[in-house]
């Protein structure tokens, strides 16, 4: 269903800038958020803000993917070819999104502690979370779990990426760190682990045991979303780090 309503036809506590004041973004729906970006409709059919958002969406859809994944991506060229999004509204759509990914990939200050794998996704979302190709990354700590830096290891294709044991540990022993934490991305957004990141994982806890290095966790990036290993299986149980 399209929106015809104009803006001003709806009545005042009903318009997305008004409920998102009153209750916060999180209750708007997709099409809202891109009405109060696009401030005006028309269109095909004179659409509202709302309609002309939800156009936008549905024209988006055409390719296959969820709309907000293509929308991450999408150039001023192809957004101006949607009837309705000139100039202006392309570059505030383009702006805002920048700005979101920004504000999301800011890495962490130095010697920041990573305690939580909120911290880590935090410091590697930067290198891992929103890429068209998997990589693999490493968290490198001291023994207080201060940040020293991240590494990215390997760039794999879109649907894997290889990251040999050996290659992460020297990596970790050259810049000096004495814990880390492995991490890759999915870029479907799919943040399960696989039997072959299950398999990887249980190669390097072992490494770490006879390395006297402990690997805290691996985590799984993509979409804006992460998944610790270590909190949803018992790997490291099996293979105890002394952390």
């Amino acid at each position: 269903m399209t929106y015809s309503l104009r803006i001003a036809d709806i009545p005042t506590n009903e318009r997305p800038r008004e409920r998102l004041l009153t209750y916060g973004p999180k209750i708007l729906a997709t099409a809202e958020l891109i009405a109060i970006l696009l401030a005006t409709g028309q269109g095909p059919g004179k659409l509202s803000a709302v309609g002309l958002g939800q156009h936008l969406l549905q024209e988006l859809g055409k390719h296959q993917r969820e709309p907000l994944t293509v929308l991450r991506d999408v150039k001023a060229a192809e957004l101006m070819q949607i009837p309705g999004i000139g100039p202006a509204k392309a570059t505030t759509i383009l702006a805002a999104i920048e700005l979101g990914k920004r504000a999301f990939q800011t890495r962490p200050g130095d010697r920041t502690v990573i305690d939580s794998p909120a911290a880590a996704a935090a410091a590697l979302s930067q290198d891992l979370m929103w890429q068209n190709q998997e990589r693999f990354a490493v968290v490198l700590l001291d023994v207080k779990n201060r940040l020293l830096g991240t590494q990215v290891i390997t760039i794999g294709t879109a649907t894997e990426t290889l990251a040999p044991p050996r290659e992460i540990f020297r990596e970790v022993i050259r810049q000096g760190a004495t814990r880390l934490i492995v991490a890759h991305n999915h870029p479907s957004g799919n943040v399960e682990p696989s039997n072959e990141d299950i398999e990887l994982t249980r190669q390097l806890l072992g490494g770490s045991q006879l390395l006297g290095i402990p690997l805290l966790d691996h985590l799984i990036l993509g979409e804006g979303n992460h998944q610790s290993l270590r909190e949803i299986t018992t790997l490291w149980e099996e293979y105890p780090q002394g952390d």
